[in-house]
């Protein structure tokens, strides 16, 4: 399952992010992962959230970083959810490509049974079809 709180840079989507994860682990059973392109907000996530700098890992192109999603899937049987801050950089997309990021999550999140939850920089109509109907917060 894919979750997206969408709206342009500067709208506070990681502020939105960082209240959903820190709520999400309170009632988790499992495992949270979130990832970045930094540590900023290190001291801003529960102490049981794992923080993932992904700018430490040589991830080139979206394939690289699917790879990434599944790696850290197939090292943890008890992740549920996987935050995901300025999604587009982190997957080295572009708009034309979302549409199929998108789909490629549904499928993963389905047969593993972990929930993505996205931070995209675009506003809610601007994003494809298939990912209107999972924007949860528009910024």
């Amino acid at each position: 399952m894919v979750q997206i709180i969408s709206g342009k840079k500067g709208k506070g989507k990681t502020k939105h992010l960082l209240e959903k994860v820190n709520a999400s682990i309170k009632e988790a059973h499992g495992t949270i992962v979130y990832l970045d392109k930094n540590t900023k907000h290190m001291f801003e996530l529960n102490n049981r959230v794992r923080l993932i700098d992904v700018s430490q890992y040589p991830i080139k192109n979206y394939d690289g970083f699917l790879g990434f999603i599944c790696g850290i899937i197939s090292q943890d049987h008890d992740l549920e959810e996987v935050y995901l801050d300025s999604f587009l950089t982190l997957a080295y997309l572009d708009q034309s490509s979302v549409e199929q990021a998108i789909d490629d999550l549904n499928v993963i999140g389905a047969k593993y049974d972990v929930t993505f939850i996205l931070s995209i920089s675009e506003d809610k109509e601007h994003l494809p079809a298939n990912a209107q109907d999972k924007v949860i917060i528009s910024l």
